[in-house]
């Protein structure tokens, strides 16, 4: 089923809550299953400096939100595009494959912050 470090970011997850003043914000869902995710990144000189996370879902869902917020983490922006859905399931040692979406939500969720943040920068530009 789950591996140890699944279980452990699901029932210990890294980086819950909400940051009120987040620089960037992404929120995705996925109907076939009703998890949503939202995903809150603070950015400093292009460094992502804080990011939370709030997720109504599966245990799969929540762990892959918990291990994203630690991978992203003082990472640049462009680092932090990089990091692919396989690159979540890998890090938690694999997800069931009926999981899988679960890794997508998490990535998709953090590009919808970078890209939140850069349009609210442009924005002001």
């Amino acid at each position: 089923m789950y591996s140890e470090k699944v279980m452990d970011h699901f029932a210990n997850p890294r980086n819950v809550g909400e940051i009120p003043d987040a620089d960037g914000i992404g929120k995705v869902g996925n109907p076939q299953c009703g998890d949503v995710m939202w995903l809150y990144i603070k950015v400093k000189d292009n460094i992502i400096t804080d990011i939370k996370f709030k997720t109504f879902g599966c245990g799969a869902a929540i762990a892959t939100s918990s291990m994203i917020t630690e991978m992203a983490k003082g990472k640049t922006l462009d680092e932090a595009k990089k990091i692919s859905r396989q690159d979540v399931a890998t890090s938690l040692d694999g997800l069931p494959p009926q999981k899988l979406h679960c890794s997508n939500l998490a990535s998709d969720a953090l590009r919808e912050a970078i890209k939140d943040y850069e349009a609210k920068k442009a924005a002001k530009a």
